[in-house]
C-alpha cells in the first residue's frame, strides 16, 4: 500500500512494508520519537539525527520525544536534547514516568505515599499527580513503583520494593524493557530490575506496566502532544513498533539502536513497522512501495527478493549480485527482503534463512 497523505495505514499483520509517495515528514504531522537508540545513545547524538530532525522541524513537522526511560525529568531530557543541537522544551517530552504516575493517581487518593525505586524523573512525575514519593517500605506506601534508576542503582532499593510487594502493596512499573543501549553497548534496563523483585517475592505478584507497548503510554502521548496524524519512530520491535501497532498508528523503524536486520526479518505481525530506514534521514524521504510479483517474489526499487529452499534470495539490478556500494539504496533491498520473509512466515513456512542475502547487502 502506498501512503500519500499520512492517513492510510498498512493493514494489521501486513506481509510487506508500506510506501509513501511524499517525504514522511510531510505525510505525518507529528513524529513520536523514541530517544535511546534513535536520537542519542550513551548521551551522544546518533549520526545524522540532529540535522535530520532540524530539517523535519523546519518543514513543519512537530517533534515529540517519547521515552520508556523514567530516569530523568522532561526538563532534563529537553536540556540534553538542546545541548546536542535538537532544540526542545519540557512539553515536547513524554516519559513512562508520567504515564505510570497517571496510572497510580487513578487508583489511589491524592496525597498517598508511593515507594519509589528509580530516579528523579519518577519522583517529579508522582508529585505532578499529587502523590508523595517515599523511600522505605516502612513509610506506609499504598503503592510501589519501579523505573530505570541508572547503572548505579543501590541494591537496597530492590530490597525495599521486595519487602513492600511481599506484604501485598500494589506494584507498578514504568516499563519492562530488559535492555537499554549505551555508549559501550547494551546494558540491563528496568525490565531486568523488575525481574529482581519478581524473583525475590517468589513470583506471587505482577506489576501494572505503563510504558510502551502498552495502552497507558499511548494514551499519555496522545493527551500531551495532541497529535492527529502521528508517526511512531523507534528502534525496538517489542516496544516502539508494537506500541504503534496497539495504538493503530503507523511506525518507522530505524536501525541505529537495538534491532538489526535479521531480527526485523523474523518479526511477528505486531512487530512489523510500516516503514524501515537506516537512520532518521528516513523522515526526510518517501519510500518506494514493496510490490508483490506474480512469481511470488517482492520488488522494491532496484531489488528483488524471494524464498528458495528455505532461504532468502536477493537479486540486485543486474539480476545476479548487488551493485557497487552507493549505486542504489540498500535499504530498498532490506524492504524487499521484509516482503519475502514476512510473506513466507505468514504462509506457514517459518522464518527463511537470511545470512547469504544479508551478506549480499553488506550487513
Amino acid at each position: 500500500m502506498t501512503v500519500r497523505n499520512g492517513q492510510g495505514r498498512q493493514d494489521a499483520g501486513t506481509s510487506r512494508p508500506g510506501g509513501s509517495a511524499v517525504p514522511l515528514s510531510e505525510a505525518y504531522d507529528t513524529a513520536l520519537l523514541d530517544l535511546d537508540g534513535v536520537v542519542y545513545a550513551g548521551g551522544e547524538a546518533v549520526p545524522y539525527a540532529v540535522d535530520a530532525l532540524g530539517v523535519a522541524r523546519a518543514g513543519g513537522m512537530h517533534l515529540a520525544y517519547v521515552t520508556n526511560n523514567a530516569l530523568r525529568t522532561p526538563e532534563e531530557v529537553a536540556a540534553h536534547l538542546t545541548e546536542l543541537g535538537v532544540p526542545a522544551e519540557a512539553g515536547d517530552v513524554v516519559t513512562s514516568a508520567q504515564a505510570v504516575a497517571r496510572l497510580i493517581a487513578e487508583d489511589v487518593p491524592a496525597g498517598s505515599p508511593v515507594l519509589v525505586v528509580g530516579g528523579e524523573g519518577l519522583r517529579v512525575a508522582l508529585r505532578e499527580r499529587g502523590l508523595v514519593p517515599v523511600e522505605s517500605a516502612e513509610d506506609g506506601p499504598v503503592a510501589v513503583v519501579q523505573g530505570y534508576g541508572g547503572p548505579d542503582m543501590p541494591w537496597g532499593r530492590f530490597a525495599e520494593a521486595a519487602y513492600a510487594v511481599g506484604r501485598g502493596v500494589p506494584w507498578y512499573a514504568s516499563n519492562t524493557d530488559l535492555t537499554i543501549p549505551g555508549a559501550r553497548g547494551i546494558g540491563p534496563g528496568n525490565g531486568a530490575a523488575v525481574e529482581v523483585v519478581r524473583i525475590a517475592t517468589g513470583g506471587r505478584a505482577e506489576p501494572r506496566v505503563a510504558g510502551k507497548p502498552l495502552p497507558p503510554m499511548h494514551r499519555e502521548t496522545v493527551l500531551r502532544t495532541g497529535a492527529r496524524r502521528p508517526l511512531v519512530v523507534g528502534d525496538r520491535l517489542d516496544t516502539d513498533i508494537e506500541g504503534a501497532f496497539n495504538g493503530g498508528v503507523d511506525s518507522l523503524l530505524v536501525l541505529t539502536g537495538v534491532t538489526d536486520v535479521a531480527q526485523l526479518l523474523a518479526a511477528v505481525p505486531e512487530h512489523r513497522p510500516t516503514y524501515v530506514a537506516a537512520d532518521l534521514r528516513g523522515l526526510l524521504t518517501g519510500q518506494p512501495e514493496v510490490v508483490a510479483a506474480e512469481d511470488g517474489g517482492f520488488v522494491c526499487g532496484d531489488w528483488r527478493a524471494s524464498v528458495s529452499g528455505g532461504a532468502l534470495v536477493l537479486e540486485g539490478p543486474d539480476g545476479l549480485a548487488a551493485p557497487a556500494a552507493g549505486a542504489v539504496d540498500v535499504m530498498d533491498g532490506v524492504r524487499a527482503l521484509c516482503g519475502a520473509a514476512w510473506s513466507a512466515a505468514d504462509a506457514g513456512g517459518g522464518v527463511p534463512e537470511a545470512e547469504k542475502a544479508l551478506t549480499r547487502l553488506g550487513m
